[in-house]
């Protein structure tokens, strides 16, 4: 299951996992990601009934999909290993296995995924900012920003730093860092590095921290490293460089969008992007959204900022999904 489900997707999840029972839909969850979990968990929560016609819709497309698939290995992990251990021999194969199945040895780390930002927050407060950051690069960036504005400043920047410089993790360094959280979660030679960290993954959090504390930041790594800090304003996708998507991106960013969450969004738009946005819908549809625009009283910013993040989150999905291209400066086309 996708970490980026759209609405209609976790509305059929929820409804396919409401007609398994308790003890099926319960081992189904234990193969999820925290965040799908609580999104699949929120959505279940909110529906209150269904008609007999959408549920055997979804199953039926449920039941088409399953058709389709069929498991090749037990354990698709092991399967990697000797089949890449046989065709290239210990050494080589082991060079390409960290990569691939990067991240399988972090189980206490992946512990702080299933925690709120304020439990994570007050774990790591009196820790140094390097172990502070080689946990915080192995969860997602919106999580690690919620966590990060809830230290000091200080706190805050110095991690924020070490994030932007950090170019890799040992894997006995990693092993001891898993081990460390491990028991704090229950009370209780020299390796090839994991590619984690690095200016793209200081720029990707900050970019989920809003604009009062990423501008906080940025003038706190620019004074200790300038280049550096221009290194991250150079990866960083903001609201703004919406506008860089060409009409084809922003007309299936549209259809993704719901108008609520759009208006809100358009708020703390610039004048450029808004009309780029509206060059883009049917005349009626634009119309109506400047309507909406202009009657709509104040917004509070924090708001127009959750909207905005949660546009980014779509922008980043379909450019994933190959849906869109972000035209960079100087006519090359870059990914985010």
């Amino acid at each position: 299951m996708s970490s980026s489900m759209d609405e209609e997707g976790l509305e059929k999840a929820a409804i396919l996992l409401m007609t398994l029972g308790e003890e099926e839909a319960a081992e189904v969850f234990k193969h999820l990601a925290p965040k799908e979990v609580q999104r699949l968990g929120e959505t279940i929560a909110r529906m209150k009934s269904v008609t007999r016609e959408r549920v055997d819709s979804v199953i039926d497309s449920f039941e088409k999909v399953a058709a389709s698939e069929h498991m090749l290995v037990a354990d698709s992990n092991e399967y990697v290993k000797a089949v890449l251990r046989r065709a290239l021999g210990e050494d080589k194969a082991n060079l390409l296995i960290d990569r691939i199945l990067q991240g399988s040895d972090v189980t206490g780390i992946e512990s702080l995924k299933w925690m709120d930002a304020p439990s994570v927050a007050e774990l790591l407060r009196n820790e140094h900012p390097q172990i502070v950051a080689a946990i915080l690069v192995h969860l997602e960036f919106d999580q690690a920003a919620e966590i990060l504005k809830l230290f000091t400043e200080r706190q805050r920047n110095e991690v924020m730093v070490r994030i932007a410089t950090l170019d890799g993790i040992q894997p006995t360094a990693l092993r001891d860092l898993n081990e460390v959280m491990s028991k704090v979660l229950s009370g209780g030679d020299r390796g090839r590095k994991s590619t984690l960290g690095g200016v793209k993954t200081a720029a990707e959090i900050i970019n989920m921290m809003g604009s009062a504390v990423e501008t906080s930041v940025l003038d706190f790594v620019r004074e200790a490293d300038n280049d550096l800090a221009q290194k991250i304003m150079d990866n960083m996708f903001t609201f703004d460089d919406v506008e860089k998507i060409d009409d084809k991106g922003i007309q299936a960013l549209m259809k993704e969008v719901q108008s609520e969450s759009l208006i809100v969004a358009l708020k703390g738009a610039t004048p450029a992007l808004r009309e780029k946005i509206l060059r883009n819908m049917s005349t009626r549809a634009a119309e109506t959204l400047r309507e909406d625009l202009e009657s709509r009283g104040p917004v509070r910013l924090s708001e127009v900022e959750a909207e905005q993040k949660e546009m980014l989150k779509i922008v980043r999905r379909l450019v994933d999904e190959g849906q869109i291209v972000l035209a960079g400066s100087g006519g090359d086309e870059q990914f985010v």
